[in-house]
């Protein structure tokens, strides 16, 4: 998906021009991963344009700045207020909001020794990530595991291995990666949380390969009170080619029907009829047309 520019990009606590946004060719996050991001979607409502359980991605990715011992020099009110008003200033309805905290330029050793965290908030305008329904394959590349990295945290540096599935898959003409863990057991897509329906349960991996997403969250917290079942368990690829309906959610993909896995048809091979009530039931609260979930929008007027 191209990008759409917008005027304004806080870096540092300062606005400054799309074009002024740069970083040394030295900074040690281009060259060793050493980042943190979050993605957080701006919808337009009836009351101005909300912003998608902000709190909680802040919470996060001060969560994943501690696991790279990162020291963030702004407050989390601080960085909400910035977000809010960058998106006032680049007049975003529909949007995408990426706070990004990265070891800046200092030394060229792996160890950031004495190298400054430095934090940016992008804000774009943002469309749809797919659209339309997905042919996924699974990648012969597993999914890195709590063993290897910090549970729960959103590392950059951990996006090589979706880029290397995604790479994989697409080379063969699918839409998109589906990744095991490290026991054999589905995880998750390259950056994206699975949902499984069958027999009208929903069922979604508690592998620990998994980002236990925020997306994914709303989305059992929906579903619970559209009085649909859903739980977590060990999820297999037999389980999952043998769905009645298939799903991905983040908050860039929202809810992405999937209609095939390494070529077995799931279900009549269209967005089942679950899957259309709760992605319908999403964008009601997202653009805040069910006052239930009110508390998850951030409003920025």
């Amino acid at each position: 998906m191209g990008i759409t520019t917008s005027k304004f990009v806080w870096m540092n606590g300062k606005f400054v021009k799309w074009q002024d946004a740069k970083v040394h060719m030295l900074t040690h996050a281009l060259h060793y991963g050493s980042a943190i991001y979050e993605g957080v979607h701006a919808y337009k409502t009836d009351e101005g344009t909300a912003l998608f359980r902000l709190n909680e991605h802040i919470d996060r990715f001060f969560y994943s700045a501690n696991a790279l011992s990162m020291s963030i020099k702004f407050t989390k009110s601080q960085l909400i207020s910035s977000v809010k008003k960058l998106i006032k200033m680049n007049k975003i309805g529909d949007g995408y909001v990426r706070p990004l905290a990265y070891y800046g330029y200092g030394n060229v050793g792996v160890f950031p020794k004495d190298i400054p965290t430095d934090i940016a908030l992008i804000a774009i305008p943002w469309g749809y990530y797919y659209t339309k329904d997905l042919r996924i394959r699974t990648s012969s590349f597993i999914r890195h595991s709590d063993k290897s990295s910090v549970y729960g945290a959103k590392l950059s540096g951990n996006y090589a291995n979706s880029i290397l599935a995604m790479h994989e898959v697409r080379k063969k003409g699918y839409d998109e990666a589906l990744m095991l863990d490290e026991n054999g057991y589905v995880a998750e897509g390259p950056a994206e949380n699975i949902f499984l329906v069958k027999n009208g349960n929903l069922i979604t991996p508690n592998s620990r390969s998994a980002l236990p997403g925020i997306t994914r969250d709303s989305i059992i917290r929906i579903s619970k009170g559209m009085g649909i079942k859903s739980y977590e368990k060990n999820v297999t690829l037999q389980e999952v080619k043998n769905a009645d309906e298939l799903f991905f959610c983040g908050t860039a993909t929202e809810v992405a029907p999937i209609i095939s896995v390494d070529d077995k048809i799931i279900g009549n091979g269209k967005a089942g009829e679950i899957t259309s009530k709760i992605k319908g039931k999403f964008y009601d609260v997202v653009r805040g047309k069910d006052r239930k979930y009110r508390k998850w929008l951030t409003f920025v007027d």
